[in-house]
């Protein structure tokens, strides 16, 4: 067999690329770590400002220090008078996801640290990505919808600060408190796809605004962050638990997923999901309607018990699926909840970047180049011959 026709188009599935510091995901216990801490004690202990802090720096925060990088956030949620132009600028209904990948350049000719050689310059690049978008992404909603523009308050942290944004009063502090908590779990997910696009910018020495608008193009596939979007989709597509089994049946049987079960890692359930169900049900009450939550609940069960009996194997809800109700039950728009993701997803993408171009030498991957094995065999064993344009 030659070289050609031995190669499996595997997606890089299970190729270890490089080695981080930053994330440890293992499939088969189900665990998910940053940089030595479960996600488990993150999500009950660690607000979102301090798992950015230890994603960045390595290690959780002092209270001085903790106190000096929320400042700071607060201080780059100022958006520049040229990008409130731009998102005026806009047509409404441009897809978010465009949006707020076209924003990245925008938010770097306004820094004066971009482009800096050095991994300080680099940080509070950083810390203007990790304000900038989740301002952005409130913003472009008020806009968009017709109505007055919020500006930031820095009285909020930054959960509160991006609901209070869009919806024009501040939340309460449950409400705020759950997301808080989605923001850390969606934070980072070691070479994922788009943090994969991002080490791969960054590979060639590009800036930092360049690579995290690499990843924001990456995430915008329904196939990664777009999935929790096609979670609610299929919820409403079903509407009432009566007709679940209809549903499982007719997806099963023409061989396409349910989404928000099954994950390219995790072999058990994904320890977000965990987390996420009694939030989801949570934020169900507190809006005075559990019918999503239940209906996500019912489709679980039964579709995991289905899948057993055709498949002989057991399959888990993931991330996405509890993360679906529970952004809609915060009524935050359905187009909305990708950008969601990358506002969180940013912490674990700008931490990837500074690895990937500061790390040690001995740490540092080369730049990115895989091979690719060439099957266009147009001409039999032989290179085509060039005819002429009046010939062909």
């Amino acid at each position: 067999m030659d070289e050609c026709t031995s190669v499996v188009n595997t997606g890089l599935r299970g190729v270890e690329v490089a080695t981080t510091k930053i994330c440890r995901v293992d499939g088969k216990a189900g665990k998910l770590v940053y940089r030595g801490y479960t996600i488990e004690d993150l999500a009950e202990n660690a607000t979102f400002e301090e798992t950015a802090f230890l994603l960045l720096h390595e290690r959780l925060p002092l209270k001085d220090e903790i106190a000096s990088f929320s400042e700071n956030l607060k201080l780059k949620r100022e958006i520049p008078d040229s990008l409130i132009t731009f998102l005026k600028a806009v047509p409404h209904d441009t897809e978010p996801m465009n949006l707020l990948q076209a924003a990245c350049p925008i938010l770097a000719l306004n820094d004066p640290d971009c482009g800096k050689e050095g991994i300080e310059p680099t940080l509070k690049s950083a810390e203007n990505l990790i304000s900038g978008l989740a301002v952005v992404t409130a913003l472009f909603e008020r806009i968009r919808s017709g109505k007055e523009i919020i500006l930031p308050e820095n009285s909020l942290g930054h959960a509160e600060n991006f609901l209070y944004m869009m919806t024009g009063k501040p939340p309460d502090s449950e409400t705020a408190g759950i997301l808080d908590t989605c923001l850390v779990l969606h934070a980072e997910h070691s070479f994922n796809a788009s943090t994969f696009t991002a080490r791969q910018v960054a590979s060639t020495g590009a800036e930092i605004y360049a690579a995290v608008s690499a990843a924001v193009g990456s995430l915008s596939g329904p196939l990664h962050g777009g999935a929790n979007v096609r979670v609610m989709e299929m919820l409403k597509e079903i509407g009432t638990q009566e007709r679940i089994d209809e549903y499982i049946k007719k997806t099963l049987d023409a061989g396409e997923r349910i989404m928000g079960l099954g994950h390219a890692v995790y072999k058990t359930l994904d320890p977000r999901a965990r987390i996420l169900a009694p939030m989801s049900r949570r934020m169900g009450e507190l809006a005075e309607d559990l019918s999503w939550y239940e209906l996500s609940e019912q489709l679980a069960d039964k579709a995991q018990q289905a899948f057993k009996a055709k498949k002989g194997t057991d399959i888990y809800p993931n991330v996405d699926f509890y993360s679906a109700s529970l952004l809609n039950a915060m009524n935050i728009p359905l187009d909305l909840f990708t950008p969601v993701f990358a506002i969180s997803r940013i912490a674990g993408w700008t931490a990837h970047v500074i690895e990937e171009q500061y790390a040690t030498a001995a740490d540092k991957p080369a730049l990115y180049r895989p091979g690719a094995s060439y099957i266009g065999d147009y001409c039999g064993p032989d290179e085509c011959t060039f005819i002429d344009i009046n010939s062909r």
